[in-house]
């Protein structure tokens, strides 16, 4: 890796419909804190600003967020507001609807019917008047399930103006032939880094193949999901990491990127040394023995 503070840029870019975001974005979910979904403290909101800023500053132009990103004194959307506002002209914002939270905490999952108000709840946080992207976050519950309904209600309020791209998160191989036969897919959201399943794989080349980014959340915390990177690496990441004097967590990344030219990674922290060392994670160059070793750690789930 070379001197200096790489930027986002050096990953290279890809096109969500109409709009060029750089490959290397940023998820907002740990801005919030840890406290987000049951975790810890919540952060410190100046700081949390700070690294939304210092994130553009460093080329991000693709945000990653949700209504339902809160904690009990931390709204992901509202931080975004506050310390990018006005936003800078090639920003993409991207979040999700179908899972929602009340005041309280509580889950809920919208009808179809109440998609526009939660999309509606995205404007009013993020001071828009239409939303970049809209990811429709399908439930665990529905996994086997239709998502016609749903999806075309997003459709729909997409024709109204409120929404400029549509997308698909927590999806499979149906869910993206379903939601592509009403309406264009710009991109599938989904949990995805060494040690995913082979079908998430197929899923990943699959997208490529059809022109739709694939955008791989827990890159970097695989296991440990929304607690963060508390599982212990394999010892073919380890090895990477040794070799090229970087972390584990820049390797995932590195990896992550290599997965296409359409992979689009969106890794989330409240350290402002993280982001700085996430974004330089886009020039980390792997060999292919490296990748190798890599792809057969994912194989064994290691």
């Amino acid at each position: 890796m070379t001197q200096g503070t790489p930027t986002a840029a050096v990953a290279g870019t890809w096109n969500l419909g109409d709009l060029t975001v750089n490959r290397l974005g940023f998820g907002t979910m740990r801005l919030t804190g840890s406290a987000a979904f049951g975790f810890g403290a919540p952060s410190d909101r100046e700081r949390s600003i700070g690294v939304l800023r210092r994130a553009i500053e460093l080329g991000v132009n693709h945000i990653d967020t949700a209504a339902f990103y809160f904690s009990s004194l931390r709204s992901a959307n509202e931080l975004i507001n506050r310390a990018l506002a006005p936003y800078p002209e090639d920003l993409v914002i991207a979040t999700k609807v179908w899972a929602g939270r009340d005041p309280s905490g509580a889950w809920w999952w919208a009808t179809p019917e109440q998609l526009r108000g939660q999309v509606e709840e995205n404007l009013r946080q993020l001071g828009r008047d239409h939303l970049d992207v809209v990811n429709l976050r399908v439930p665990p519950s529905r996994r086997s399930g239709s998502v016609a309904e749903h999806f075309g209600a997003l459709a729909d309020l997409r024709t109204a103006g409120l929404v400029r791209h549509l997308g698909i998160s927590n999806a499979t191989p149906e869910h993206l032939a379903e939601a592509r036969a009403i309406a264009p897919v710009v991109c599938v959201q989904n949990a995805y880094g060494v040690g995913a399943p082979a079908d998430e794989r197929d899923l990943l080349r699959a997208c490529g193949e059809q022109g739709i980014a694939y955008v791989p959340f827990y890159a970097i915390a695989g296991a440990g999901r929304e607690a963060g990177a508390g599982a212990t690496d394999g010892e073919a990441v380890l090895a990477v990491a040794r070799a090229h004097g970087v972390t584990p967590a820049q390797v995932r990344l590195a990896w992550t990127l290599r997965q296409g030219p359409h992979v689009l990674a969106i890794p989330g922290t409240g350290n402002p040394d993280h982001l700085v060392e996430n974004v330089a994670a886009a020039e980390l160059r792997l060999s292919d023995d490296e990748v190798s070793a890599l792809d057969a750690e994912e194989v064994s789930g290691g």
